[in-house]
């Protein structure tokens, strides 16, 4: 028996037993963490488990059954050129626009099919942080010197971090690439175009059905939310004619499943999440128990929902519970954090990466809430910190990122992203000062 080993359980569960046993039930704060936990936790799945984080197993899971890992390790593995693998992965933001919890199913694909960790921890820190109406939105609310900061940290993070990621554990990535191009190539089942096509509907559906509301009556961004469902349907229907002609699904089970999820739309104007959640279902029906790369896509999916969805849940909850939600308060009153954010020194810039970092914020999000620190004393510096810090990062993403890439490279990046946070923040509010 090892001795250290089962020392760690006895104080897991010693430290769940206190969890349990010596709280304050009663005391407001208390009650009202509990409160906020919940809310938190309800918030997240009605807006974000059915329109961002299931559509984003399923392109994980094909990503894992329709990509070879030659054809990853041609684009983005150790020894892929630095300058397509790094460029791709820094700007994907730009297109996908997702959360810190949503990027996660799509790092760990491209992780698992042998991408190399420099431009994989790119692409994780991309994905959330370069988003174009955020970027925007920020400009435009809190000014456009912190607007072009965000955009310009953002996109020079992503490259630091993904360097950064590969130097520190280059002796790895030398034995996982070497490992890896052992394996034989296998022939391509259908041509890249088709390929291609079938990998940018997916994109264009998880980005559509999540275009977020612009403040301005007109303008781009707000005549594309307008016509976003329509967006989404068409592309949906050329998906589904997609996966009867070329990947020989079903089409009873796909055209009940399109007729029933067009009758709950029409049913429910005001409740897309209801027609998109019949749409995935009837895609795990035509899916799941099939022979070849079909059923392989449906149990790669649900092996990434398996792994990742439990441990979002409870890291939301935890981060409800210490933090609460925009305009409420959890166990950590916000005073504190308003009053540990005034000024440039170097602990206020530090502490607002290490609260942006533990906070869950939606996209878009972190700009009202901004605003509102701003307006209660907030420097210019540490208001940056938290914008390059807080969209990247959250408790619930950072527990699941432990799950996928271990604790060791896990702590390596939520540090870098910390430092690099708070040193540039504190340049920067040094400079516009």
């Amino acid at each position: 028996m090892n001795a250290r080993h089962e020392l760690k359980i006895l104080a897991a569960m010693a430290a769940v037993f206190a969890v349990f046993y010596f709280p304050p039930l009663g005391a407001p704060r208390v009650e009202g963490a509990v409160q906020e936990a919940l809310a938190l936790t309800q918030w997240y799945a009605q807006e974000h488990v059915i329109l961002c984080l299931l559509p984003a197993f399923w392109i994980a899971g094909a990503i894992a059954a329709f990509v070879s890992q030659q054809s990853v390790m041609r684009y983005f593995g150790p020894n892929a050129p630095k300058v397509l693998s790094y460029g791709v992965a820094a700007v994907s933001g730009t297109i996908l626009a997702v959360c810190s919890c949503t990027v996660l199913p799509l790092f760990a694909g491209i992780h698992r099919m042998g991408a190399g960790l420099g431009p994989a921890t790119a692409f994780l820190y991309s994905g959330p942080a370069i988003n174009v109406l955020a970027i925007i939105l920020t400009a435009k609310v809190l000014g456009l010197q912190l607007g072009a900061a965000r955009a310009v940290g953002a996109i020079v993070f992503s490259l630091v971090l993904g360097v950064a990621m590969h130097l520190l554990f280059r002796g790895e990535e030398h034995a996982k690439a070497a490992k890896l191009a052992e394996l034989p190539d296998p022939p391509p089942v259908r041509p890249l175009w088709q390929t291609s096509v079938f990998f940018g509907l997916m994109v264009a559906i998880l980005v559509f059905a999540n275009w977020g509301r612009s403040d301005a009556a007109a303008g781009f961004f707000a005549g594309v939310f307008a016509v976003k469902w329509w967006l989404t349907s068409g592309f949906a229907v050329a998906f589904g004619f997609m996966l009867w002609r070329w990947f020989k699904l079903p089409r009873i089970r796909l055209a009940i499943t399109a007729a029933v999820a067009a009758g709950v739309a029409i049913g429910l104007p005001g409740h897309p999440q209801a027609s998109v959640l019949v749409a995935l279902a009837g895609l795990a029906w035509s899916t799941a128990g099939r022979e070849g790369e079909a059923g392989e896509w449906f149990e790669q999916s649900w092996g990434y929902a398996k792994q990742i969805f439990p441990l979002l849940v409870v890291g939301v909850l935890v981060a409800g519970l210490l933090l609460g939600r925009p305009g409420h308060e959890g166990l950590i009153p916000n005073e504190w954090i308003a009053r540990s954010v005034g000024g440039n020194s170097l602990a206020a810039n530090a502490f607002s990466a290490v609260a942006g970092a533990l906070m869950y914020f939606a996209t878009l999000t972190e700009v009202p809430i901004l605003q509102g620190l701003i307006g209660s004393g907030m420097g210019q510096g540490p208001a940056l910190a938290l914008l390059l810090a807080g969209p990247a990062l959250s408790l619930p993403s950072m527990i699941v990122l432990n799950s996928i890439i271990g604790p060791k490279k896990t702590a390596a990046y939520i540090g870098l992203v910390v430092v690099l946070s708070t040193l540039v923040g504190w340049v920067y509010g040094a400079w516009v000062s």
